[in-house]
């Protein structure tokens, strides 16, 4: 399974002090098939626990989700700061995921290259 972030979203992580564990570990339960809530066209919304709490009162992420292949973030948002996704952020959302869902490896590797994305440390 590849596991990747948005540039945009690796900083909202950085600010927000998420560690790369806590990713992998979304994916993870999303594969045993433990998902938050499917946004349909590839997406989903998982919940990321704050630092030291649980997940109830931590982030919510989007990620363009292919069970067993690719996963990447692509935006995260305090349920504090943001319900939920409109109709048009859900809409840019799907398409921006599409896109990264149907790239191929080559594509993939030149797009971090690029600085587009990044994978997320597995280990």
């Amino acid at each position: 399974m590849q596991v990747y972030k948005l540039k945009a979203f690796a900083r909202f992580q950085r600010r927000e002090k998420i560690g790369d564990g806590a990713l992998v570990r979304s994916v993870r339960v999303a594969d045993e098939g433990l998902i938050d809530a499917d946004l349909g066209g590839g997406l989903i919304k998982q919940r990321v626990a704050r630092s030291g709490e649980g997940k109830r009162g931590g982030f919510r992420t989007v990620i363009a989700y292919k069970r067993g292949e690719r996963a990447v973030f692509l935006f995260g948002f305090a349920k504090s700061d943001k319900e939920n996704l409109d109709d048009d952020e859900l809409a840019s959302w799907r398409r921006i995921g599409r896109i990264y869902l149907g790239l191929d490896d080559a594509a993939m590797e030149a797009a971090e290259e690029a600085g587009e994305v990044m994978e997320v440390e597995n280990g």
